[in-house]
């Protein structure tokens, strides 16, 4: 189903099956048909890949990744939804459509039932109120995937793939860079959308790190930077000592041996100083 942009069509579709919009679940959906089909190119959706589709809506962007991949499951949460995207996108053989919680699926275990022999890909269009715990479980998970293509929030775009070391930075921006290589494709404006949300919107692509850095302890290493980015305008020695417990002479001495200045703030630090900030601190600190 081709015309699935048109606003009309997509009123008088949802109007058939009594749809709402949730503002619960932040749904939007796409009604600019140059967004989607530029997704699913720059997402991987290629002969030779399955991609995992998280939201799939209507079926906007579920209908140009179908047309391009040799294999789609897509995960709705809203049960409602099932019934349009049976129709919209009947004629597609190559799909299957998972009703569940992205949040509650083993993804690891899906790909291993559903994309035996196939590159992996992931492309999403997230609702904002649930963005970063996404792309976290996605990241964590350590998944086969080759690339993560999603459309956030602009204003998390710009932290998503912010340098590290440089104003816009946080603990997720550590995260996400730890994991992978982050670049924001394209920007999508608010009139893009049905209803139209309150702000714009970014492509963004993170390319997943075949090796990520070497720390040497990456529960630790994640418990420290969520820490010392709670107070991001204070120094690294305040955050330490505040979300660490450690005593502010040994955090200076410590911060020191790392080779940080003593009035570098969290969001100055880059990946090099964090993980060297992480192993004085386990040479010091850990038992």
């Amino acid at each position: 189903m081709d015309n699935l942009y048109d606003p009309a069509v997509i009123k008088s579709l949802l109007n058939r099956h009594g749809f709402t919009f949730s503002k619960r679940l932040g749904q939007n959906f796409l009604i600019n048909p140059s967004v989607c089909p530029k997704i699913a190119e720059l997402g991987n959706a290629r002969a030779g890949f399955g991609i995992i589709e998280i939201g799939p809506g209507i079926g906007v962007l579920t209908n140009e990744l179908c047309k391009r991949a040799e294999k789609v499951i897509a995960i709705e949460l809203d049960q409602r939804l099932l019934p349009i995207l049976s129709e919209t996108l009947s004629e597609y053989h190559n799909l299957k459509i998972i009703n569940a919680d992205i949040l509650d699926v083993d993804l690891k275990e899906l790909i291993a039932e559903e994309f035996s022999g196939l590159s992996v890909a992931i492309c999403a269009n997230l609702p904002y109120y649930i963005t970063s715990p996404v792309i976290m479980k996605l990241l964590e998970s350590r998944l086969p995937v080759v690339s993560i293509t999603t459309m956030v929030q602009r204003e998390a775009a710009d932290r998503l793939c912010a340098p590290l070391g440089s104003r816009e930075s946080g603990a997720v921006t550590v995260a996400v860079d730890f994991y992978s290589e982050a670049e924001r494709l394209f920007n999508v404006g608010r009139g893009s959308f049905m209803p139209p949300p309150n702000v714009d919107s970014s492509v963004i692509r993170l390319m997943i790190r075949e090796k990520t850095p070497n720390v040497p302890n990456e529960e630790l290493f994640f418990r420290l930077v969520r820490g010392i980015f709670t107070q991001r305008r204070k120094t690294v020695v305040n955050g330490l000592s505040g979300s660490m417990g450690v005593e502010k002479q040994l955090a200076s001495e410590i911060i020191s041996a790392s080779g940080i200045s003593l009035t570098a703030r969290p969001e100055e630090l880059k990946m090099p100083e964090l993980i060297r900030l992480c192993e004085e601190y386990c040479r010091r600190c850990v038992k």
